[in-house]
């Protein structure tokens, strides 16, 4: 579990936080998230944290959730898919309101969940390379917890596009549409990302903290233990119903998922 996450921090607070499943494309599963949180536990307690950068490793940033995976978890009780859903949900509202900037880099796939992360993130560089799309309704399954995080970074229109068509779409339309801040060329992630923390390290890291925190405020950001527990409902049982059990079919069987007309 250790190294499904990797982090690490250099000694002027620069945080560089890993996805490490290249096998399967940094898709997310149990092991994964809990490694999102541990690494936000063990650098909640770094007093010299000034930003968190986040990155994939392989060929792809992070292509949503492991279907093999979230077939198996479909299966066991309610009670079990409500605590995942949670931890889930717990991650991404972590990265929404982690305290010091994030900066997220993105190439290859940015998909389902990773869409989801890229909006958490203060700041996100793509290069152009990058591929997106907010893909849970391909099979079955619901976005809901990432949709205000969403709908925050591109706005209701564009989800409503997007959320509802799965469409993919390349970093210059993410750009335009507010989910990505700068594009750079494939292979330049690294020094565009430089310049992004070297901006954020100018700055004093006391009112940096507050200017965030105010900002999510003064946009009504935060989500309300309501609602978060509603969306981590509604994201639970979807999991079990019908339309998840054919959507995940058709992924293992590489078919057109039943409610496709003829």
């Amino acid at each position: 579990m250790a190294d499904e996450v990797l982090w690490a921090i250099d000694p002027r607070g620069v945080a560089t936080v890993t996805l490490n499943r290249p096998a399967v494309n940094n898709a997310y599963d149990g092991a994964l998230i809990q490694g999102l949180h541990d690494a936000m536990d063990a650098l909640g307690g770094e007093s010299g944290l000034r930003i968190v950068v986040l990155k994939g490793n392989g060929r792809h940033f992070q292509a949503g959730a492991d279907l093999a995976w979230i077939s198996g978890v479909a299966k066991q009780s309610p009670q079990e898919n409500e605590r995942v859903s949670r931890l889930t949900a717990e991650a991404i509202r972590r990265l929404d309101t982690c305290p010091v900037p994030t900066l997220a880099l993105i190439h290859g796939g940015c998909f389902g969940g990773g869409t989801g992360i890229a909006a958490a993130c203060d700041v996100v560089v793509a290069s152009e390379d990058a591929i997106f799309s907010i893909s849970e309704t391909r099979w079955g399954l619901m976005a809901g917890i990432i949709l205000p995080q969403l709908c925050q970074a591109m706005g209701l229109r564009q989800v409503r596009r997007y959320a509802l068509t799965g469409e993919r779409f390349g970093a210059a339309e993410a750009r335009r549409l507010g989910l990505v801040h700068e594009m750079c060329p494939t292979g330049g992630l690294e020094e565009a990302g430089k310049k992004i923390i070297e901006a954020v390290l100018m700055n004093a890291p006391a009112v940096t903290r507050s200017t965030k925190l105010r900002a999510l405020g003064s946009a009504r950001a935060f989500i309300d233990e309501g609602e978060f527990r509603d969306l981590i409902d509604e994201h639970a049982r979807a999991r079990q119903q019908d339309e998840a059990s054919e959507g995940l079919a058709s992924f293992r069987e590489k078919r057109k998922p039943g409610w496709y007309p003829g």
